[in-house]
């Protein structure tokens, strides 16, 4: 199988759809959004309810806590309200304020609002993120 480098792990993995796509968003957070590398981490490992999970891509603030959550699915996946609910789920563990939805076609950003659990769509990347 064709490989793919990831700047964030430092290393070749397998060039699936779903990675071309992070892959992507890795490279404009970083050249477009201004987001060091330093503070980005993919495959980010976490635990929920006892289950591993894995976050795609975790965007740290300044202060190191985890700020922004990026979901990547393949091309041909729909991004639809079961690929939020992921996200929600994962933030339930990973408490950012923001999450990033992509297929690689279709880009969505979501802001918490304040501490509960609602959620608002943004039209971009808040420049607190950068």
């Amino acid at each position: 199988m064709d490989r793919i480098f990831d700047p964030l792990r430092r290393m070749e993995v397998p060039r699936t759809p779903e990675e071309v796509v992070r892959q992507s968003v890795i490279s404009w957070l970083n050249t477009e959004k201004r987001i060091p590398m330093v503070r980005m981490a993919s495959e980010y490992s976490f635990q929920y309810n006892s289950r591993r999970y894995r976050a795609d891509v975790v965007v740290f603030g300044k202060d190191t806590l985890p700020l922004l959550l990026v979901e990547c699915k393949a091309p041909s996946v729909r991004l639809d309200m079961k690929v939020l609910e992921q996200g929600i789920r994962y933030n339930r563990v990973l408490n950012v304020k923001y999450m990033l939805f992509t297929n690689g076609t279709d880009m969505y950003f979501c802001e918490r609002i304040g501490s509960g659990p609602g959620y608002r769509f943004l039209s971009e990347v808040p420049d607190e993120i950068v």
